[in-house]
């Protein structure tokens, strides 16, 4: 009897450069996507409102271009994307660090440093920031499509799981580290720790740019080849499908909600628990979540339709909320675990948004896939984060609207007896996105009645 042997998967160069720059761009990204909105209203002076809105565009552009962004890599090759994709990051986030000092040494801004330092004064000149975000929104457009691209072209059918499960290791890890590197930044220097917190993203991004320069180099770089009027027609395909647009709206609701661990968490933290709060390092909850429940839950569910599955994670989505609401009515001299019970009870509500995702995330794509008609699956999915593009906007939207109006910016006050007064019902703001959670969950089950009906009537089998 002869004796099985193990073969060894053997990673090509390219491979390792491409997951090495992944853990890098999202080391830098998360970095400064957890408090952008600090950085805004802090660093340039914006309101709750503008911040938001700015914050909310700049999110929903990078769910929305990299499709497109694709194609463009195909035809000028993944190496050469990279290049233009790193460098852009690089000019970017450097331009977030330099842009405040800039403004504040040719005089035509000042920085307000009374009491504490709180940025910017009022100054239109701070729109600025708008396009050196751009820079930032279409080098990340680059990467989505890129990065993975390219395992997937550096992996064969045998290998490929093994491949992506390398890649999300990845970028779990370059997630982590960027969060957990802008609470000691914050320690050390305080707000200003904001600003310096981009020289470090600019640094993640320049290591990546000067590994592809030296070490990236593949063959198999040629894509698809879909032109932009292919890409352009699938979108047109996917608006126009009434069936995707209503799990698209429906399904927006749950990830209006999700976004709030950028949108509202970190700004909501600070202002009731304190500047001790470490938001940052709460947001890695969700992540630890994912990966230590996904595999467990999607084998529980196995059985059950993708609908099914994603509308128990909507329902749970609720639940996170409301857990995140509790906090400000329990009494803030009582610590739990050491931490203040509003600061406890959003670390709670993330592990329940943790789970509802594991829930949802991956038999949603199942889903969105099986409506795609036959051949045109990638393309569709290109467009399968169109809910994520309609939820930044609208999710960051309200975000700064209810901050605004249940849990305004301490220093807008004359005495901190006048804010709390102003602040005293900012657990409202979790209310209104438990409603939206909750209505999204009915609506699903909606949906999966009516759909169901219409499947039967044609004869084809609900998924």
């Amino acid at each position: 009897m002869e004796k099985e042997t193990k073969v060894k998967v053997k990673w090509s160069k390219a491979f390792w450069v491409a997951n090495f720059v992944e853990l890098l761009e999202r080391a830098a990204y998360y970095g400064v996507f957890i408090v952008i909105t600090l950085y805004l209203s802090r660093i340039l002076g914006f309101n709750d409102i503008q911040a938001a809105a700015i914050a909310g565009t700049f999110s929903a552009c990078l769910y929305l271009l990299p499709t497109f962004a694709g194609a463009l890599a195909d035809k000028i090759g993944f190496r050469n994307s990279m290049l233009l994709a790193f460098s852009l990051l690089t000019i970017g986030y450097a331009g977030l660090g330099l842009f405040p000092t800039l403004l504040e040494s040719s005089g035509l801004v000042k920085y307000s440093m009374t009491t504490e330092f709180t940025g910017l004064l009022e100054n239109n000149v701070r729109y600025g920031i708008i396009p050196i975000m751009a820079l930032i929104v279409i080098g990340g457009s680059f990467i989505k499509s890129v990065i993975s691209g390219t395992v997937a072209k550096e992996t064969t059918p045998e290998n490929r799981a093994k491949g992506f499960s390398i890649f999300y290791s990845m970028v779990n890890i370059g997630a982590f580290s960027g969060k957990t590197i802008v609470k000691p930044l914050r320690e050390a220097m305080g707000n200003e720790g904001l600003i310096t917190l981009n020289y470090f993203s600019a640094t993640m991004t320049l290591l990546a740019l000067i590994a592809i320069f030296f070490l990236y180099k593949s063959s198999q770089h040629a894509g698809e080849g879909k032109s932009f009027r292919q890409i352009w027609r699938a979108f047109i395909k996917v608006c126009t499908n009434g069936r995707l647009v209503m799990l698209i709206i429906i399904i927006t609701g749950f990830w209006m909600v999700q976004h709030q661990l950028y949108a509202t968490m970190p700004k909501y933290v600070l202002r009731l628990a304190g500047e001790g709060a470490s938001p940052s390092w709460y947001a890695n909850v969700n992540p630890l979540v994912v990966v230590l429940t996904v595999n467990l839950v999607t084998q529980i569910m196995s059985k059950r339709t993708a609908l099914t599955s994603m509308t128990v994670g909507m329902f749970i989505m609720p639940i996170s909320a409301l857990c995140m609401s509790y906090g400000n009515v329990l009494d803030p001299n009582q610590t739990i675990l050491s931490m203040h019970p509003v600061a406890f009870m959003m670390v709670v509500g993330i592990v329940f948004q943790g789970l509802a995702e594991t829930f949802i995330s991956p038999r949603f794509l199942e889903y969105f896939s099986l409506q795609a008609p036959k051949g045109e699956e990638g393309l569709y999915l290109g467009f399968s984060h169109l809910h994520s593009f309609l939820s930044s906007i609208l999710g960051f939207g309200l975000s700064g609207y209810l901050l605004d109006k249940y849990c305004p910016e301490p220093t807008l006050f004359s005495s901190h007896t006048e804010w709390a007064a102003a602040a005293s019902n900012a657990h409202y703001i979790w209310y209104y996105f438990g409603v939206i959670a909750l209505i999204s969950a009915i609506a699903l089950i909606i949906y999966g009645k009516v759909t169901r009906y219409i499947d039967q009537k044609k004869g084809t089998e609900q998924v």
